[in-house]
């Protein structure tokens, strides 16, 4: 495995990242810092792996120094993990996520007039 494999499997993770959970970013690196707590914890340490490899593998001298066994590990979870995620799924779930937070907030205001007007004799 060389520099050209390293650099696309950060290239084709950064692909997933942007499609899947609609990171911006110019570079794997930048995705990852973004994604935040979008990634589990072990997917986005094997997703920052892969992007210091990426990183090291474009100097010939600090290709030496990758690991390949651990990038091809860091690569295999970063996809198997961004293949499950579904785009219109999570738009849902934020969807349903602020409905419900507004709709609590509605229901505790109707209730607090109510309150306060049964408190004051109007009811």
């Amino acid at each position: 495995m060389g520099a050209m494999a390293v650099q696309q499997m950060a290239d084709r993770v950064a692909g997933l990242m942007e499609e899947r959970l609609n990171l911006n970013g110019r570079d794997l690196s930048a995705k990852v810092r973004r994604g935040g707590r979008l990634l589990p914890k072990k997917v986005r340490d094997a997703a920052q792996l892969l992007a210091d490899a990426a990183e090291k593998s474009k100097n010939p001298k600090l290709l030496g120094q990758i690991d390949m066994g651990a990038v091809a590990d860091a690569y295999d979870a970063c996809v198997r993990h961004l293949m499950t995620v579904d785009p219109a799924e999570r738009r849902r779930n934020l969807l349903a996520g602020m409905v419900g937070s507004v709709g609590f907030g509605v229901l505790a205001l109707i209730l607090g007039i109510i309150a306060l007007l049964a408190w004051r004799g109007y009811l």
